[in-house]
This record gives C-alpha cells, sequence and structure tokens, in this order.
C-alpha cells in the first residue's frame, strides 16, 4: 500500500462549526474508528460568531472532543461565520479536502435545519462532492469520486432513510460533546456568558432524539441519516 493510500479517509465529514459533526453523527464517528476506518472532519469555519466562548477556546474544546473521537484528521477551513456561500472561492476549498483525502463516503448536515449555517453547508457539500469528480474541474488537482454523500441532522429531527447502531458508542459521543463546555454549560468569567437554546439542555435533547431513532428498531441509541441517492446494502 503506498503512502498516499495511507491517507485516504473512510469517512469525510462537512461540518460549518466545531460540534456540529459530534451532534449529529458522533457514535457513528466513534464506531467507525473503534473499527480501524480513518475519519476525519472539516470544520468550515471557526464559529467566531458564538454567543458563548471564543475561537482559541473553541479550538481546544474541538482537540479535546478529536481525542476522544479518535479522529485521523481535523481541519478548519477558515471561512466566515454566517458567511457561508457556494461560491467558488469557498467550494474550491471543500473540492480540494475531497481530492486530498479521497474519501469513501462524504457527510455533511441535512440542508433543512433551522441554523442557516448548517443548510449552507449541507448544499455546499453537495456541490463539492459533484465538483471534486469533474477531471477538468481545477484539473492541477486529481478528481476523486466519493462512493456516497449522506446528510446528519443537527438541529431538527426528520425522517431518516438509514439509522445506525449507537448504543454502545453513546458514553463517548457524549464525552465528547461534553468537551465543548463553552456551549453547553457556563464556563469561565460568568459576565461574559449568555444564556442560548444550547445551554437548556440541548445535551439532553441529542440523546434523546438518539432514542427516538433507536426505538423503532428495538436499539438503545442511534443516529439516523439521509442518502443523497440509493443506498447500498452493507454500506455500514
Amino acid at each position: 500500500m503506498s503512502g498516499a493510500d495511507d491517507r485516504r479517509l473512510d469517512l469525510l465529514i462537512f461540518a460549518a462549526h466545531p460540534d456540529d459533526a459530534e451532534i449529529g453523527m458522533g457514535g457513528t464517528i466513534v464506531k467507525h474508528t473503534a473499527a480501524g476506518r480513518k475519519v476525519g472532519i472539516i470544520d468550515l469555519t471557526y464559529a467566531e460568531l458564538s454567543s458563548n466562548g471564543d475561537v482559541e477556546t473553541r479550538q481546544r474544546e474541538a482537540a479535546a472532543a478529536s481525542r476522544e473521537l479518535g479522529l485521523s484528521v481535523r481541519e478548519n477551513l477558515g471561512l466566515p461565520d454566517r458567511g457561508l456561500t457556494p461560491v467558488a472561492a469557498q467550494l474550491d476549498l471543500m473540492v480540494s479536502a475531497i481530492r486530498r483525502h479521497r474519501p469513501r463516503f462524504v457527510f455533511a448536515p441535512y440542508p433543512i435545519d433551522r441554523h442557516p449555517d448548517h443548510a449552507a453547508c449541507g448544499r455546499m457539500a453537495e456541490e463539492a462532492v459533484f465538483n471534486a469528480k469533474l477531471r477538468r474541474y481545477r484539473p492541477e488537482e486529481p478528481a476523486w469520486t466519493a462512493d456516497m454523500l449522506l446528510f446528519y441532522f443537527i438541529n431538527d429531527v426528520h425522517a431518516p432513510g438509514l439509522v445506525v447502531d449507537i448504543t454502545e458508542e453513546q458514553p463517548r459521543k457524549m464525552a465528547a460533546l461534553r468537551a465543548y463546555r463553552s456551549q453547553f454549560e457556563p464556563a469561565g468569567d460568568l459576565a461574559d456568558w449568555v444564556e442560548t437554546p444550547l445551554t437548556r439542555g440541548y445535551l439532553d435533547n441529542v440523546e434523546a432524539r438518539d432514542r427516538l431513532f433507536g426505538q423503532p428498531h428495538r436499539l438503545l441509541y442511534a443516529e439516523g441519516f439521509i442518502a443523497k441517492g440509493p443506498l447500498r446494502v452493507g454500506l455500514f
């Protein structure tokens, strides 16, 4: 196996902000890394407009969460928070990430979400996955065709086309989410802390949704996904 093959990722996950991927599919990430597969997260922004915490704190928290998840790669494209838009300058960074890491599967937020950045990230990922396979699009980078694009849920609940059993992985998922203390509970100088939807039992809601997705399949916890295109049996 060549060195280039060694760097290939099994799963590449796009997220608008650090913590998005953990919320939507942290258990699925752990399931794959525990099985020896290579998983990477590409955060599009530093979430610099977040009401609580700052960029430096959020990056420390993302590093701690990455260790808990067992990631092979975590990168940040440094795009503007609340400024995600499918222009060439932004899409090309995502295309380059896909071509550089050559993933089998690409994941992104479901484009129907109450946070506009999550929705934009999902739409941009769909375009980037398509552009990445075009050999005459930025021909200085070798084209790459991922096997499949799948969407994960962050804030909202939609009917999934696929569920993944994360019963065993749920504790590590929640540990990774608790690494983002600045987002989910008061931290540091309380004078700089404000209440947000994330501080009002949000992690309890995440756990409840994972139970909801698992219940019809007699699973304690599961994560739900919607695939772009038909699913292949034995995907997970």
